[in-house]
């Protein structure tokens, strides 16, 4: 598997003993600053940027969020719910298929409701013009430029569900609609970005003098130190001029990127032809790419195994499933029953994909400040969490 590196950052410095086990710990700190790097590139080029939910929905910082962006994008009723609860600004909501009881309260919380296919929204017009109101109405456009390096994580590899074939859009498909969105990225810098909008501008360029705004969607790595960011600028600065069209950027893991450690702690230690360790952390429950993607995550103070003159040791979750591996590591110190460690970067998508599979439990939220030191506690899970989820 492919170790996805990490920036310790601030808690290189924090202290594991002081969180339950196993924590997600989000560092308040580093959020702003990733935000403040987005909310920048907002200012320079002139357009909007809204929070991919999927990806971060710690609700207890919203109002962080807040400060620096537009609002955020959401994926159905749930998100959209949560988002009007608690979040400030514009709310766009997508979904791949709406279910037709929960669209006239997706239409009701949403500033943009944006339709998979043309069929679908054909479909709901009759709906949508009962509804009404104050939200406009995108399409969601698939550009077939395929980027991404993990099919699974390409909305662009072959036969996708998710967006209309950019090669079959007609004039007949746009009536009534204000904007086009289309996502193609997954963790990556500029020049793929580059690279899409040069094979699907073209199919668009008919459609600019009529559509209100371009929804370029997420997986813009933004935040990542080696992002090229005034290339990005001069580029959405381009763009606008081109189309004429309000431009919109929904970063998901770029908000929360190195923002968040998940804590854990050794329960067990033996030998299978190497050392093998069980930790209260399960990749199965709470780190699910882990072995879907799959990804080796980097441990925060992880030491060189040739350096350490030690061999790694197998950590795995403690749930039945054979799999629940997550990799093979050196520890910060030996470890025994009892040793603390942590996993960086975790606060997008594994916070949002956890599960009480086996009764597992889940891990409780903390969140910290690097320049106050502040720690709080946020939520912690009972089981009944996991009675609740079953009857």
């Amino acid at each position: 598997m492919e170790t996805r590196a990490g920036d310790p950052g601030a808690f290189a410095r924090f202290d594991l003993s002081l969180v339950d086990s196993p924590a997600f710990v989000v560092d308040a700190a580093r959020l702003r600053a990733n935000l403040g790097v987005l909310a920048d590139i907002r200012d320079r080029a002139g357009i909007k940027v809204l929070a991919a939910l999927k990806a971060f929905s710690m609700w207890r910082v919203a109002p962080i969020v807040g400060e620096y962006l537009d609002g955020v994008c959401t994926s159905g009723l749930w998100e959209a719910l949560l988002a009007a609860e608690h979040y400030k600004g514009e709310i766009a909501t997508y979904c791949a298929a709406y279910k037709s009881e929960d669209l006239p309260e997706i239409c009701r919380l949403s500033d943009h409701v944006i339709f998979n296919s043309p069929r679908q929204l054909e479909r709901f017009r009759p709906d949508l013009a009962r509804l009404g109101g104050r939200f406009d109405i995108g399409l969601r456009i698939n550009p077939l430029h395929p980027e991404g390096e993990v099919p699974r994580y390409d909305p662009c590899a072959p036969h996708s569900r998710l967006g209309f074939p950019v090669d079959q859009l007609r004039p007949e498909h746009l009536e009534g609609v204000s904007g086009l969105h289309f996502h193609s990225l997954c963790e990556q810098d500029f020049l793929p970005l580059a690279r899409t909008w040069e094979a699907l501008g073209p199919h668009l360029a008919p459609y600019f003098g009529q559509l209100k705004w371009l929804n370029f969607g997420g997986g813009h790595h933004i935040t990542r130190a080696d992002y090229q960011r005034d290339e990005l600028v001069a580029f959405l600065k381009a763009v606008k001029a081109e189309t004429g069209c309000e431009l919109y950027l929904e970063p998901g893991e770029a908000v929360a990127l190195d923002a968040g450690i998940l804590v854990g702690t050794v329960l067990d230690l033996g030998w299978n032809g190497m050392p093998v360790a069980i930790t209260d952390i399960s990749a199965t429950c709470h780190m699910p790419d882990v072995i879907e993607a799959p990804y080796r995550p980097a441990m925060l103070g992880e030491r060189d195994p040739e350096g350490a003159g030690e061999e790694a040791v197998r950590l795995g979750g403690p749930s039945c499933l054979a799999g629940d591996v997550i990799g093979d590591y050196v520890l910060p110190v030996p470890p025994e029953p009892g040793t603390r460690f942590a996993f960086l970067d975790q606060a997008h998508y594994s916070m949002v994909k956890t599960t009480t599979f086996n009764g597992v439990p889940l891990p409780s939220l903390w969140l910290w400040d690097s320049e106050t030191d502040a720690l709080e506690c946020v939520k912690r899970f009972g089981w009944e969490t996991f009675r609740d989820r079953l009857s």
